[in-house]
This record gives C-alpha cells, structure tokens and sequence, in this order.
C-alpha cells in the first residue's frame, strides 16, 4: 500500500457513485483529493438499475465512453405492471443525448468509476477504515484511519474539507451528527435473489425493468448483461413479520407467484443466488450540510427502490459537492453560502422524489394521476395528457434535477421539509385507522398542501439562495444569477 498523505484538500470517505463523483470532479479541477475506501472492490452492491441522468454526470467525469464499451445492459425505459393498468417509459422520448440508460452489476460498475477517479488524479486507499473524526468545534478537521486488508498501518490525516459518502453506515449522520431518522410511512423489506435463463420482456423492450406490483408489495425484474435477472419482491414490514415464520426463501418465492408477469419471465430460468434481504433502508439526515463538511448519496438519505433513485441521488450529490467545495477552494464564493445551496438543492430532488414515491404507493391511483403529480413537482406548465407523460418522464428519469441546478436557482423548500415528518406521521395514522379526532383538520390542511406543490419548485430569484446555480463550463463551480 503506497503510504498515506498526512494532509488533503479534500477528503473523501466512501469509493461509490457518491465519492467517486465528488472526487473525480474535484481532482479534475487540480485540487488535492484524498479517497479512503473500507472495503477492497470489487465488492458487492443492490442497486442496479440506473437514470439517464447519470450519463449527464458520466460525461463530466469523461468515463461515460467507458461505460458505454463496458458491455452493460442497455436500459431503454422501464414497463410498469402496476394495480390494473400497465404502460411503458420510454428514454426515448427524453431529449438530447440521454435516451437510455444502462442495468449494471454493480461491483463492475463501481470498480470501473474507482479506477477511472485513480486515473484522474484522485489518491485512491482502498482497505482502509475510518475510526474517528477529530473536531475543532462544529469542524472536522482530522481523520483517524487503519489498514483493514493486506496489513496493520494506521495513522491520522488532516483537511480542509470532508465529504462523508460513506453509505448507509453514515460516519457522521449515525455517530457525530446523530441525526439520521427513518420514514415511518416506507417501513418496507425488500428480499432479492438472481436467476438465470430466464425470459426477456418482448417487443424491443428486453433491456427495460419491469415494475409489478401485487397483493402485498411489488417486484421487480432486472436484466443484466451476464445473462443473469436480478429479482426482488418489496414488502411492509408489518406483512414481512407476519410470514416471518416461515423462512425467506417461502416468501420470496410465494411473492413472485402473485406476479403473473414476473412469473412468466422466470418460468424457464432457475435461481442461482441466496435470498438475501435487508430492512429500515428509508430514512434521512436532518442536516446535510455543516461547517466544513457534505453529507454525499446514501450517507445523507436513501429512499426507496421503486424508482431506480440510488444511483442518480448518489452522482447527483457528488456533482453538487464538488461544484459547491470547487468554488469555496478558488475563493469565489463564502463556505456558508455553499453549504446552504448543497442541502436546499439535495433535499429539494430528494423530497420531490418522495413525493412521487410516496404516491406510486397508492395503488389505488390510475396512471393519469402520477402524471398530474409530477406535473406538480416539476417548473413545466403543461396541460394536455401526453405532455404530462413527458412531465413524469423527465422526472423519473433524474433529468429534471440536473436540470433544475445547471439552469436556475436554488428553489425553495424550507416548508416543505419542516412539515413532512408532520405529514408521514398523519398518514400513517389514517392508513393505520388510529388518526385521532382533533387531527382530522390537520390532516386535511396538510393534504392540501402536499396537493399543490407547484409553485415551490418554479424559478423564484426572489427566494434565491444568493442566487447561485452549478456550472460546468470552463470550469466547474457555482455561478450567481444575473
């Protein structure tokens, strides 16, 4: 192991999307850059499944002709199976050069976006732990860290800034911060296994996933590009412990058998893999952003499978962190300034995506109405039915987050967020027939305002934070609006 710097510009605890992003960009940018990794790729990894806009993020880093030559699975879109109606979604029909997106194996995938920060001048440790983080007030400033794989080093590294996207382990959200809660309203287990010989879905669609729900859940049907479908079936968590009598594989198993689709795919295939399964996966830091630190992809939230959004919320956050840090590094703007254009701009594309998840959970909804409600979450003014499909499309497929920070200003988003926690509480309760009488009018007051979200998004320089926004060209960073 080449031995470790005592001092970085930056440092980076995490070698995924999140940190590989933030990484390769900042290094691009000619500062010094430090990435330590736990664990020693390739390692295994859920979530396969990825947006266009990651290509966006793919072409800023100058990997996306990688990608492209690697061989992955071509994603046209995906076909929804979902209470009675079925449809498709088609990359298509997005503009410019995002059209698809790709089904990766992601231990190949990542290990590929690792290698490529390497090549780009990121110090890469893969084997190396984080213990502690060493504080001046509020600041991290230091990192104790130890040599997991192929020896005993250890030692201390100082910086100027840290980046935590340390994934669901969360260094700072669990052991610092302690800020980290879960949703009440996505108490949901999701069981998984990969199969092989199976069918494709037909008609040019063979690269799509396939989203069915059922009885009790959904699933969904993942092809990969070494023959091999990735399978999941998506549960409560109180309906998980109520078959938790018997074992996993039965559930798993009699899931797929409430899905008509799912099950003729892999009528013919076999199932080559354990079952594996994990639980308590949505939730979110109340913070993302603090003195002298960025909260980065699963690190600072994770929401739900549904939509595909792991990916993109992990590339999407490492580009707002390098673009935030690249301008405080030059002396453009103040770190306070940045600091609060991360977590508005973070947490409005991740609570806007709740929103939609959560109402794809009512499968009592028809299609038209989850076009209605991205039409709400979107800047667009649309009116008819296939523009309104188009209004889902950009939103589901990540393009309308990348768009919202390239283009405009931060939006605003402080009542949203202090209200929602108020808001998953009530639903739960009416879902759960417990909602008391006195709360009734709370409840019906803030429907209403989940209701009619547009407006919160749409461009206000008024409501601007400084009015800053990403840019790419000539250099990475944030620009203020005229």
């Amino acid at each position: 192991m080449s031995l470790l710097p005592k001092f970085a510009q930056v440092l980076v605890i995490g070698g995924g999307p999140a940190g590989t992003t933030a990484a390769t960009l900042l290094a691009q940018e000619g500062f010094d850059v430090v990435l330590l990794e736990r664990e020693v790729f390739p390692r295994y990894h859920i979530g396969e499944s990825l947006l266009p806009s990651s290509l966006k993020v793919l072409d800023l880093l100058g990997v996306r002709e990688k990608v492209e030559a690697y061989g992955f699975q071509r994603k046209p879109g995906a076909h929804y199976d979902w209470g009675d109606e079925q449809w498709d979604l088609n990359f298509s029909d997005l503009a410019g050069n995002y059209t698809h997106s790709f089904q990766v194996r992601r231990d190949e995938f990542d290990k590929l976006l690792l290698d490529h920060a390497k090549n780009q001048g990121v110090k890469v440790f893969e084997g190396i732990e984080v213990r502690n983080l060493s504080f001046d007030g509020d600041r991290p400033q230091s990192a104790s860290w130890s040599q997991r794989t192929g020896g005993s080093d250890a030692g201390e590294l100082s910086f100027d800034f840290l980046i935590d996207a340390s994934g669901r382990s969360g260094l700072m959200a669990t052991r610092y911060l302690k800020n980290r809660e879960h949703h009440n309203i996505f108490q949901n287990v999701a069981i998984w296994g990969y199969w092989k010989n199976t069918k494709r879905l037909g008609n040019g669609r063979e690269g799509a996933i396939l989203i069915n729900s059922v009885k009790d859940g959904w699933l969904w049907g993942i092809p990969l590009h070494d023959g091999t479908m990735s399978v999941g079936l998506v549960i409560h968590k109180t309906t998980f412990k109520e078959k938790r009598s018997t074992s996993l594989e039965n559930i798993y198993l009699e899931g797929i058998a409430k899905s008509s689709k799912i099950k003729e795919l892999l009528e013919p295939g076999e199932l080559v893999s354990e079952i594996q399964a994990e639980q308590d996966y949505s939730y979110t830091a109340d913070c993302f952003a603090g003195s002298g630190y960025l909260l980065a992809g699963d690190a600072a939230c994770f929401l739900d499978p549904l939509l595909s959004t792991g990916v993109h919320l992990a590339t999407f956050s490492g580009l707002l962190a390098a673009a935030s840090l690249a301008s405080v590094l030059r002396n453009e703007i103040k770190e306070d300034q940045a600091v609060s254009f991360y977590e508005r701009n973070y947490k409005q594309a991740y609570l806007r995506l709740m929103v939609m998840v959560s109402a794809f959970y009512d499968q009592n909804s028809k299609k038209e109405s989850y076009f209605w409600q991205a039409q709400q979450l979107t800047t667009g003014n649309y009116g008819d039915g296939d523009k309104l499909q188009q209004m889902f499309l950009n939103l589901t497929s990540g393009m309308e987050d990348i768009s919202d920070v390239e283009d405009n200003p931060d939006r605003i988003f402080g009542e949203v967020s202090s209200r929602l926690g108020e808001h998953w509480t009530l639903r739960h309760k009416q879902f759960s027939n417990t909602l008391k009488e006195e709360e009734h009018d709370r409840m019906a007051a803030s429907n209403k305002f989940f209701g009619t979200f547009n407006g919160l998004f749409s461009l206000s320089e008024e409501a601007a934070v400084d009015g800053l926004y990403v840019v790419t060209t000539p250099k990475l960073g944030l620009a203020r609006v005229n």
